[in-house]
């Protein structure tokens, strides 16, 4: 049998399967699957063991699984569970871990009926966040692709603010950067491009529309280029012709709220500690209570992974953990100002892995 492709994260599994007293575990989730194993697929099934590492797919994908995930025992399945019964009594297992938290009450009545159905006895144990957790820390290899999405997405968006022009619609400013990401071949757009003109930057999460730019007012630009799996996430706020006091104020604020949390943040510290550093500067500037959300959030085969970086999080930063940084100031009937970067901490030094220029007003 060849080397499987990732290792060290079949070891970092498998070390968890045995603390948590499992025999194996059922891996349901798309991007997970991915993660350890490398197949690319909308459909399958990991099963790992301390033993055995089996790979259930349809047709679709066995020869590809071939290729994209050597050392794995690939099955070829007609059926959702029909091949779960007779893996369990292979591989002599008792207690089998599942993703509760990608796993719909239909798929685990479906488990259930499959297992209770059979001449086999199993317990079906839930089990939370075990491959996000994993996740959070990026590998070499990760953070190549990471810091590759990252340069794509820096230049479609310093392509597109070269070419908005007044009048132009917000859906016509996404398809200049969503072009430009397929142009330089990235897969996709890491997210839906978010595109908020003038009043409609009060809304974090703005739903692009026909809205036409206008000059002398704050547009926030939320885009991403997805290369090899990877996400990128990039924020930036900018005015045609010229900014107002008010305007330039609040940039002010933000942009020193997110150098600050950059220049401060630490291995060891909480999401909760990291966000607190933004925050505060903004709250004492007088917009606290303009800045609805989390300061960030880790970032890899999701836009939003591990670790969170928010008012109330626990989770701990530690080197090859990236995460955003983009503090907001959102004001009803008037605008609003964001600005994100992908910062990275390798060995105790804070790296900011976006390179896309921001404004100076």
């Amino acid at each position: 049998m060849s080397k499987i492709k990732y290792p060290n994260r079949i070891i970092n599994l498998r070390n968890y399967i045995s603390e948590n007293k499992l025999d194996g575990i059922i891996i349901s989730n798309e991007e997970n699957r991915f993660y350890f194993s490398g197949l690319k697929s909308s459909a399958g099934f990991l099963f790992i063991t301390m033993d055995n590492l089996y790979l259930f797919t349809d047709f679709r994908y066995t020869e590809l699984a071939s290729s994209q995930a050597p050392g794995w025992d690939i099955k070829k399945i007609t059926s959702r569970f029909g091949w779960l019964p007779e893996i369990i009594k292979k591989s002599k297992v008792s207690n089998v871990g599942f993703e509760a938290e990608f796993t719909t009450v239909n798929t685990l009545n479906l488990l259930e009926e499959t297992i209770n159905n059979s001449d086999v006895k199993v317990s079906l144990v839930p089990t939370t966040d075990i491959a996000m957790t994993l996740r959070a820390i990026k590998d070499e290899e990760e953070i190549t692709l990471l810091r590759k999405a990252i340069e794509i997405g820096d230049k479609a968006f310093e392509y597109t603010e070269k070419n908005i022009e007044i009048g132009m619609t917000e859906k016509e400013v996404a398809w200049i950067f969503e072009k430009s990401v397929r142009e330089q071949n990235a897969e996709s757009i890491s997210f839906d491009t978010i595109v908020a003109s003038g009043k409609n930057a009060a809304r974090p999460h703005h739903a692009t529309g026909e809205s036409k730019i206008e000059a002398n007012s704050t547009i926030i630009i939320d885009c991403g280029a997805k290369y090899n799996g990877y996400c990128s996430d990039l924020t930036r706020t900018i005015v045609l012709d010229d900014a107002n006091e008010k305007i330039k104020n609040i940039y002010d604020i933000v942009h020193m709220a997110q150098l600050a949390a950059i220049d401060l943040v630490k291995v060891g510290m909480t999401g909760e500690e990291c966000d607190s550093i933004a925050r505060k500067i903004i709250s004492e500037a007088g917009y606290g209570d303009f800045f609805g959300h989390s300061l960030g959030h880790g970032i890899g085969l999701n836009v939003h992974e591990n670790p969170n970086v928010g008012p109330k999080s626990k989770f701990v930063i530690k080197n090859n953990m990236p995460f955003t940084v983009e503090p907001g100031i959102y004001l009803q009937g008037w605008g609003g100002v964001r600005i994100e970067d992908i910062v990275i901490i390798i060995d105790n030094k804070t790296q900011v892995i976006s390179k896309a220029k921001k404004i100076n007003l």
